[in-house]
């Protein structure tokens, strides 16, 4: 796919607009399409509100240092706000078609049906839906073999991951062109079934759910389980994820705390799926035995060790938890 393939949005709500700021950053044209009839004052409205929002992002973003002020105006020029009624011309023109309508089944089936009529076959359409299964959408389109869903989080324009689950009838060659597209924004996609939840907001559920719970049961403050979560819980998986930390301290280690916890706190939420105690008869440990979630067994485990050190190190460094050793005369 061309890099600077034409990017188009429906709606020109805050999902859109986070996008249109994503890929006008990055040099592509991107064209917002209001998809609600409205008269002449209210879409001037809309419009305005948009760019302005678009602009006030960049000029954000340049004061934080990414880029140079000067250049914002350069940037908001590639985005344009158009009406429903000129969606006819805007969308067969797009090389991808985000949607971006609120999370109402029915209305993002029309939506899409509407949008693909007047696409023609060639866009790549994609659900930026954050709950609908892809299949409950995708007999809405034309041509459903273009249709995936692709789950950005929010801040769409920081937060680099989206998260693409294609559909049964998604064909394979235009998930890897989205994704394509998506590295070549200096984003970080990846690719999971159509499940309930994707990979982030079904792990993150749990965890948040379990927070509110600590508090509730008086396990600690708000403040003091949320100073855990950023230095302790998120600072170790930013660097290693969540599988790969499993097998770093080793997968024995979840197995007999997920036993001891689903005990002493008399819930079966704590207990192991059958890959961890399958894992365990197998002797898929993780680091030590060379094979877990991952497989180690040609990887330099030491230097791959001191790499993941040098980026807590480095994490550190970030967080101002980095002092210099004291050194005694």
């Amino acid at each position: 796919m061309n890099e600077r393939a034409s990017i188009a949005s429906l709606g020109a709500g805050r999902m859109g607009r986070g996008i249109a700021v994503a890929f006008a950053y990055a040099g592509h044209a991107v064209t917002l399409v209001d998809f609600k009839p409205r008269d002449a004052a209210s879409f001037a409205r809309l419009a305005a509100e948009a760019t302005e929002e678009v602009r006030g992002t960049l000029k954000f973003l340049a004061r934080l240092g990414l880029f140079a002020e000067d250049k914002v105006d350069r940037i908001v020029a590639r985005v344009t706000v158009v009406r429903e009624a000129e969606a006819a011309a805007a969308l067969p023109a797009a090389s991808v078609i985000f949607e971006g309508i609120p999370e109402v089944l029915d209305l993002k089936r029309e939506a899409l049906a509407r949008a693909s009529a007047l696409a023609g076959p060639r866009p790549i359409i994609a659900s930026t839906t954050s709950t609908i299964l892809v299949d409950d959408l995708s007999g809405a389109v034309a041509h459903p073999e273009r249709f995936l869903n692709a789950h950005w989080l929010n801040p769409a324009y920081l937060v680099p991951l989206v998260e693409l689950s294609p559909g049964a009838g998604t064909d394979p060659a235009v998930t890897a062109r989205l994704k394509a597209l998506l590295e070549g924004i200096g984003k970080v996609p990846v690719v999971c079934a159509p499940r309930p939840g994707y990979i982030v907001p079904r792990i993150q559920a749990l965890a948040m759910n379990e927070a509110a719970r600590m508090v509730e049961e008086g396990v600690a403050s708000p403040e003091e389980i949320d100073k855990a979560i950023k230095y302790g819980f998120g600072f170790r998986f930013a660097v290693l994820g969540m599988l790969e930390f499993i097998d770093w301290g080793g997968g024995d280690i979840l197995y007999y705390a997920s036993r001891y916890l689903t005990q002493a706190l008399g819930s079966e939420r704590y207990a192991a799926p059958e890959i961890v105690e399958r894992n365990m008869r197998e002797g898929r440990i993780g680091f030590r035995t060379g094979h877990g979630f991952l497989d180690y067994e040609n990887l330099d485990l030491d230097a791959h060790r001191r790499e993941r050190l040098k980026a807590f190190v480095a994490m550190l460094g970030q967080l101002g938890l980095a002092k210099p050793p004291v050194v005694e005369d």
